[in-house]
């Protein structure tokens, strides 16, 4: 079992982050943060307290922020309304918000507790509602080069690439359960098949755009936990983790994976390179979620070695007791 990270990595990823002398500032005049967050609301006794979260990362002012999916809990409904409901969420930023897709607003639809829908036709249903334009959500929609747009998978509207600062972020649409690897029908395994090719695709597009920009770190998001079991066994992640692996090793600059679907903050280094050792340079982070209402500021200073920092988001309205 992944453990959260230590006080120092939390901080950065490398003992070059910190100021050689104590007057030094802690940040250069290159660095910039966004907000990563994800799985909420969950259920409408939950959005009072998302709505304080949106306020809160309104007053922060990220450059933007990522939204890892899972909008609403797997076993809740799965209609156009409950979609509207979290289109307008999205539209409580102030600023940009970039938003990948999970399993709960279409793998799991078939529940009946989530109305019965056929997934395929809800996946058509979120893609047409929150990726109709080559633009991030939220009031200031910032501009994304998208899968569809740029190669001959032309479903893929919602994997995306964009700059920052010197930053190449991009988001992929991987999901909890599986990653729709299931044999509930043919369909659903064509579906799995077709969408995992384009994946490995636009992982590999994100980092050759980051190497012909130059970029000092590449950032991707994506909704599933592919980390919980044994990746050597064949699952709907086995191919995902291995691109990311191998490009992230062949880059050899800092990478950093946000993801959620597990509902806990964590920090970790859970990639391995061709000789079987830790990738250094790579970096997971899965944010908070379900009842925790939180998100994560990430800090990027490309002038830094660890080009990361990580300080938690905490709306104290949210926070429980046990």
């Amino acid at each position: 079992m992944r453990q959260i990270a230590t006080a120092a990595l939390a901080l950065g990823l490398a003992a070059g982050t910190a100021p050689a002398h104590a007057e030094a500032p802690m940040f250069s005049d290159s660095a910039f943060s966004f907000i990563a967050l994800g799985d909420m609301p969950y259920g409408d006794a939950a959005q009072a307290a998302y709505e304080r979260l949106i306020d809160r990362v309104n007053r922060i002012e990220p450059a933007f922020t990522l939204h890892v999916g899972d909008i609403k809990g797997g076993g809740s409904d799965c209609s156009d309304d409950r979609f509207e409901i979290e289109y307008e969420n999205f539209m409580r930023y102030e600023g940009a918000v970039v938003y990948t897709p999970g399993d709960n607003e279409w793998t799991d639809c078939h529940r009946a507790s989530a109305g019965g829908y056929d997934p395929l036709e809800r996946l058509a249903a979120v893609r047409a509602m929150f990726f109709s334009e080559a633009k991030s959500l939220g009031q200031s929609p910032i501009a994304v080069s998208r899968q569809a747009d740029v190669s001959d998978f032309s479903d893929m509207v919602e994997n995306a690439v964009w700059q920052h600062g010197g930053v190449t972020v991009g988001t992929v649409h991987v999901v909890g359960s599986n990653n729709n690897f299931e044999v509930r029908s043919p369909k659903a395994v064509a579906e799995f098949f077709a969408r995992d090719e384009a994946n490995q695709a636009w992982i590999k597009h994100i980092f050759e755009t980051a190497k012909a920009e130059d970029s000092a770190a590449v950032v991707i998001a994506m909704q599933a936990d592919m980390f919980w079991g044994d990746l050597n066994r064949s699952s709907g992640f086995t191919r995902t983790v291995k691109t990311l692996q191998t490009e992230g090793e062949a880059f050899a600059k800092p990478v950093l994976l946000v993801y959620g679907d597990s509902h806990k903050l964590e920090i970790d280094q859970p990639f391995r390179g061709e000789g079987g050792g830790r990738i250094d340079t790579m970096t997971a982070l899965q944010v908070h979620g379900a009842g925790d209402v939180h998100a994560i500021r990430v800090v990027v200073d490309p002038e830094v070695p660890g080009v990361f920092g990580f300080v938690p988001v905490y709306e104290p309205k949210n926070l429980r007791t046990r």
